[in-house]
């Protein structure tokens, strides 16, 4: 999953990207709402983590701005105001979520986890795809009864997979996703890691269809 944080406190931008990093998450970090606005007409993100004392343009008129433009991705605002007029303003404005600084980095994981999980209506964060079980919470998958190791990227893009199940996912998505500023990818990676994706699950009977010029989809488990 590719995210953007809008923070302009570098030591704290600096410890959520680690923490959310070492959760598996790509983030790309920017300091100023309309360098966001820019960044969110190239990439496809699937969730914005945006401070409300960002200079000049604060983070609740860019989560307006984006509102009105359309763009639907998730949205969890961080702030240090923690007043009931604060957080209504924020999701009246069209936030999804609101932390309030400081906050716990593994209530920031669980809440953009869930955000995610909303917005592609999947109620837990277990997923059961036939013989497979992701747990997107402790990063444990199984196939049948044996544990299935994956590695980080090979994760993501099954969990993209199965989020999206039964639809199809563009190769274009899943290289945004897996990718981020400073370690851009190319089609031939996601060809990859969806071979070797492919070469872990079908003996569990597990199978990774594509779908000639869109991408790729999970093929429904059989009854």
């Amino acid at each position: 999953m590719r995210l953007l944080l809008v923070e302009d406190d570098a030591l704290l931008a600096s410890g959520v990207c680690e923490g959310l990093s070492a959760q598996g998450f790509n983030v790309d970090l920017i300091d100023t709402a309309e360098a966001a606005l820019g960044s969110l007409k190239l990439t496809h993100y699937d969730l914005a983590v945006i401070d409300i004392g960002l200079p000049r343009m604060d983070g609740l008129e860019l989560v307006r701005r984006l509102r009105r433009e359309g763009v639907a991705l998730p949205v969890l605002i961080l702030t240090a105001r923690d007043t009931l007029e604060d957080r209504v303003d924020a999701l009246e404005l069209g936030a999804d979520d609101y932390l309030i600084k400081p906050f716990h980095l593994s209530e920031l994981v669980a809440r953009v986890r869930a955000l995610i999980r909303r917005s592609r209506a999947v109620a837990s964060s277990v997923i059961v795809h036939g013989a497979l079980t992701l747990d997107m919470g402790t990063r444990e998958a199984m196939l049948g009864s044996a544990p299935l190791a994956l590695t980080g990227r090979e994760w993501a893009t099954l969990e993209l997979l199965l989020l999206a199940a039964p639809r199809v996912v563009a190769k274009e998505k899943i290289l945004e996703s897996l990718s981020a500023w400073d370690r851009e990818l190319n089609m031939n990676a996601v060809e990859l890691y969806v071979s070797r994706l492919r070469a872990k699950l079908e003996p569990g009977g597990v199978r990774i269809l594509t779908v000639r010029g869109l991408g790729y989809r999970m093929e429904a488990p059989a009854r």
